[in-house]
């Protein structure tokens, strides 16, 4: 029996015992993981997961349940179990299955699932060649490990309004960690890989030789005075920005009155010549998908266009509160409801190179670390540990750290520029940004 013809008799079984509407999850998981330090394999670790979840509505009473039996013997009593425990919950006027139901999608277009699987001795030696190129590396004088990965997850979901989809989705991961340095003065950094398809992998000797090379760099920190500066926020943690965007646009926090830009759909929030993207279409994406957590088809779209908020991120709940529709951003697992969520995210590149973007900084930072998660998102009010290097004159100087930064989001924003150099890594992606005005708190 197929995923969708298990769903189907699950959801069948809901109806049968009482739901008014129903839908069926099913998520299954295969990994194959290692972990490689100073020569030693210290985890080989190879697991498999299989959740199936059902969500039941009587009235606008919600329910759900889940199991990790697919056996269709039992689902008779999970679907009367989820419907007693949905009648006696209160009611909630904004629940229920998508308004719509949209085609399906084929989800070959999106080249998701890589046929390609390593033995756990082709990990190992991935591992090995990534560590032994950070250790070569003059100054590095300890690792804490390289790690491979490979998974493969299948998501099905069939809803009683007749949506059936299911696709399968393959990820490849590599990363290694250097120190440098001896006792109290030592430093570790990272790099890492992650993708898809096998062939889009980093080299392995490359992800050593960079992590080592950062580690090398953070050596001899010093405490940056207080000031206030221009900030030049490197890729590995400028797509924080869009984290941030993405917590004050999310409809369920909108609908809550708990976002700081809750009023300003329509307006300039990024300064202008800004566009962020979102498309669940991207080939080859981390976060591609022919359909969302509801059944929706999601599209390509500019969330923000030359600046101005276009769009709140939204599922179905959230945008009947808001009297809107789902933009098909409904992301959930087998033992919740769905909530919004973004798929692939990213910051357009501009036209100046990263060190365009702070040739005429005569003092500033460099940003490539960030610590906490010191963000109010109803006021927007900022401030995080960080560590990187000073700007001087132009150019990276001294590293820093046990460094505070701090401002306002609605003024970060709007304050905003970005390099030319955006790379898909992630997921939430942005290129090398600059930010004006904000306020380091060191010595």
């Amino acid at each position: 029996m197929s995923n969708l013809d298990t769903l189907a008799d699950l959801v069948a079984a809901a109806k049968r015992a009482g739901a008014d509407s129903a839908d069926a999850l099913h998520v299954q998981n295969a990994s194959l993981s290692v972990s490689r330090r100073l020569g030693k394999i210290e985890q080989l670790e190879r697991s498999e997961g299989f959740d199936l979840g059902l969500r039941v509505f009587v009235g606008r009473r919600q329910a759900i349940v889940s199991t990790t039996d697919a056996d269709p013997k039992g689902f008779a009593a999970l679907a009367e179990r989820a419907v007693a425990m949905a009648k006696v919950v209160p009611e909630d006027p904004y629940g229920g299955l998508a308004d719509r139901v949209d085609p399906v999608r084929d989800a070959a277009s999106l080249d998701l699932d890589d046929p390609t699987e390593p033995t756990a001795e082709q990990l190992i030696e991935r591992a090995a060649l990534a560590e032994e190129a950070a250790l070569a590396v003059k100054g590095v004088t300890n690792s804490e490990g390289a790690d491979a990965s490979l998974g493969r997850v299948r998501i099905a979901l069939a809803t009683s309004a007749g949506f059936a989809g299911a696709y399968v989705r393959s990820s490849h991961g590599l990363s290694c960690t250097a120190l440098a340095g001896e006792g109290t003065a030592m430093e570790r950094d990272y790099e890492w890989s992650s993708v898809v398809h096998l062939a889009d992998l980093d080299d392995p000797e490359g992800i050593g030789r960079r992590a080592a090379e950062k580690a090398i760099a953070r050596l001899n920190p010093v405490r940056a005075k207080t000031a206030r500066l221009p900030v030049i926020f490197d890729t590995r943690v400028s797509s924080s920005m869009l984290g941030h965007l993405l917590g004050a646009i999310n409809g369920a926090s909108v609908a809550r009155g708990t976002s700081f830009l809750a009023d300003r759909l329509g307006t300039q929030v990024l300064a202008k010549g800004l566009t962020v993207k979102d498309d669940p279409l991207r080939r080859r994406g981390l976060r591609s998908r022919p359909f969302d957590g509801e059944g929706m088809a999601g599209t390509p779209r500019a969330i923000v266009e030359d600046g101005v908020l276009t769009t709140w991120i939204l599922d179905w709940r959230s945008a009947r509160q808001l009297g809107m529709a789902s933009t098909g951003h409904a992301s959930r697992g087998t033992g919740g409801p769905p909530g919004p969520a973004p798929s692939n995210l990213w910051l357009e590149p501009g036209s100046l190179t990263p060190q365009a973007l702070m040739a005429d900084i005569r003092e500033g930072l460099y940003v490539t670390d960030l610590i906490g998660m010191g963000v109010n998102g109803v006021t927007g009010d900022y401030s995080r540990g960080a560590a990187g290097f000073m700007i001087r004159d132009g150019a990276l100087a001294e590293p820093v750290s046990e460094i505070t930064i701090a401002g306002n989001l609605k003024d970060i924003f709007l304050n905003i520029t970005a390099a030319n150099d955006l790379v898909f890594r992630r997921g939430t992606d942005a290129p090398t940004i600059r930010v004006e005005g904000l306020t380091l708190a060191g010595a």
